[in-house]
């Protein structure tokens, strides 16, 4: 079983900065990629970030700029660092994990931006 356990979610002003961090444990044997994906109400969950084992990052066209995806291989933990947060970033975002074939997903921590 593979397990992943979101935290830094909360509540912060417009213009300001949250770290989100997501650790990985069970079988966990090659990981192909891991990202952060976010959903608001109403509204699919979309893709925000993504990196695989070497490095390779892919964003959002909405967050480039202001959010930076990284990971820590021998811990299996991704993080995502928000800055220049903005209202419409408010969702619950999921960490990601890619087996090969095989995708897992946290709980989702929730992020609001809000004066």
């Amino acid at each position: 079983q593979v397990q992943l356990v979101e935290s830094g979610g909360g509540l912060v002003q417009p213009g300001g900065s949250l770290r989100l961090s997501c650790a990985a444990s069970g079988s966990i044997f090659s990981v192909s990629a891991m990202g952060w994906y976010r959903q608001a109400p109403g509204k699919q969950r979309d893709l925000v970030a993504t990196i695989t084992r070497d490095g390779s990052t892919n964003y959002a066209d909405s967050v480039k700029g202001r959010f930076t995806i990284s990971r820590d291989n021998a811990k299996n933990t991704v993080y995502l660092q928000m800055s220049s947060l903005k209202p419409e970033d408010t969702a619950v975002y999921y960490c990601n994990l890619k087996l090969g074939g095989l995708s897992f997903w946290g709980q989702g921590t929730q992020v609001t931006v809000s004066s």
